[in-house]
């Protein structure tokens, strides 16, 4: 998908608006705004794998001048990942907006070949460096306390992605139950796409069966109970801006679930990202300490670990063997 998607910016096609810069500006993009509105330029910004980014500058029917972020993507996979985006970034707007860049639409491009999907949301000029421990992490937890299951249970009510990979995370009332299911989905699709491996398989199957049930299913049982909580689901360095103007941070990118709060530092614990550095999960403890038992929290936040670990080697195809073998 990433060489089909990158092709759209060989040369201008004729459902793109003739405007300045090096993004051709689709028409049923620019039909998402006001009528009235001046499209001035549309330039790539910033970099992805599997889609293509742009900075669309307007003028909007009252005069005022205005920035949009657009995303694009391609064939059946580019629908899932924008889609799910936009429904991710659209329910932790509504939860804690003070960390969203306001998402304003998702739909199809009028281009056919190849069928391409977009993503319309506020346009932040941000810093790419790390972000800063406390005000992450103190605006993380607010967003997991403060956050309410549209349905009281664990999931999401249509298919997110990390990456180019989407989740299994339809509704269900126990979260050990969800992540099961959520890992052996990525179990599946990472043999699909990186061969199959029998000493892996063992092993995998061993935690689908004991571990998961014993280590997860013990805060569900002894009368002990978790809140759904919404997670931004792939919370690392590069999804993660701070502002110019401002030196907040802002959150994007999302693959969002409601999920037990711990499985979303369970990213940080992976070598692949500078969040990694430990001063991120102490600070997070700080503010959200760990759920019972509390000395089991390591052991969850190392198989928490492991989901994340297996969507990577499956968003990395050509290099998944070397990747799950490290």
């Amino acid at each position: 998908m990433s060489e089909t998607v990158h092709g759209l910016l060989n040369g201008r096609q004729s459902e793109s608006l003739p405007i300045a810069g090096d993004f051709p500006l689709d028409e049923n993009i620019a039909a998402e705004f006001p009528k009235g509105t001046k499209f001035l330029s549309a330039n790539r910004s910033g970099a992805s794998a599997w889609t293509i980014t742009a900075q669309i500058s307007v003028e909007l029917p009252d005069g005022t001048p205005a920035r949009y972020f657009v995303k694009c993507a391609t064939e059946d996979a580019g629908r899932l990942m924008m889609e799910g985006e936009f429904n991710a970034m659209t329910e932790l707007y509504n939860t804690m907006p003070s960390m969203v860049p306001k998402p304003y639409s998702f739909g199809k491009c009028k281009i056919e070949r190849p069928e391409t999907y977009f993503f319309i949301s506020q346009f932040i000029d941000m810093s790419d460096r790390v972000p800063d421990p406390n005000q992450l992490c103190s605006k993380l937890a607010q967003l997991h306390c403060n956050s309410v299951s549209p349905t009281g249970k664990f999931g999401f009510h249509i298919t997110t992605c990390q990456g180019r990979t989407h989740q299994s995370v339809g509704w269900e009332s126990s979260w050990t139950t969800l992540f099961a299911k959520m890992l052996q989905h990525v179990i599946d699709l990472d043999f699909e796409t990186n061969g199959y491996w029998e000493e892996l398989d063992k092993i995998e199957k061993r935690v689908l069966s004991k571990v998961i049930p014993r280590l997860i299913g013990i805060l569900e049982t002894n009368g002990r109970s978790i809140k759904p909580s919404l997670c931004h689901a792939d919370l690392w360095e590069g999804n993660t801006g701070t502002s110019y103007e401002t030196g907040d941070i802002y959150i994007f990118d999302s693959g969002a679930l409601y999920a037990h709060n711990e499985f979303e530092i369970g990213d940080w614990r992976c070598n692949y990202n500078k969040i990694h550095n430990k001063v991120y999960t102490r600070t997070y403890l700080r503010y959200c300490g760990p759920s019972e038992p509390k000395e089991e929290w390591d052991d969850r936040n190392r198989m928490y670990c492991v989901y994340y670990n297996i969507i990577y080697s499956v968003n990395h195809i050509s290099q998944g063997k070397a990747v799950r073998q490290q």
